[in-house]
């Protein structure tokens, strides 16, 4: 599993032409990636590593400070670029396998506290977001 954090202002996803999910305030986007042999237990991990992650404004993390989290799945995040110029995206879990890895994030990122806004699995998505800092970091476990 591996994901993108950022650290954002704010932050929106549109699918087709309505926002579905957004944040107005400082907190985290998340773009995750889901591959052929990730579990539950990975997606738990990833969940409490995104929660716990200190990388807001003085150190703080959402779980500090209540901040929320826009959580988007992202496939392209596992690319494999070695060769040529086209992306090949074997590396990729299929919907039907990464689809409930990334709702098993949203899902503890609840249990836990978590405030969560998400995207739309599958869909054309327009992500909008100030970076904040800019401060991205990526997490792969």
């Amino acid at each position: 599993m591996r994901a993108v954090a950022q650290r954002v202002t704010q932050a929106s996803v549109t699918v087709d032409g309505r926002v579905i999910g957004a944040i107005e305030e400082p907190g985290l986007l998340v773009l995750v990636g889901v591959t052929h042999d990730d579990t539950t237990d990975k997606a738990k991990k990833l969940a409490a590593k995104l929660w716990g992650l200190r990388v807001l404004d003085g150190e703080k993390s959402c779980s500090d400070i209540g901040a929320p989290l826009l959580v988007v799945s992202q496939f392209t995040l596992y690319a494999e670029t070695a060769k040529g110029r086209r992306p090949t995206w074997n590396n990729a879990a299929p919907g039907p396998v990464a689809e409930p890895m990334v709702t098993a994030v949203v899902t503890e990122l609840k249990n836990l506290g978590a405030r969560v806004e998400t995207g739309e699995f599958g869909a054309d998505m327009k992500v909008a977001l100030v970076n904040d800092g800019p401060v991205t970091i990526i997490i792969e476990l």
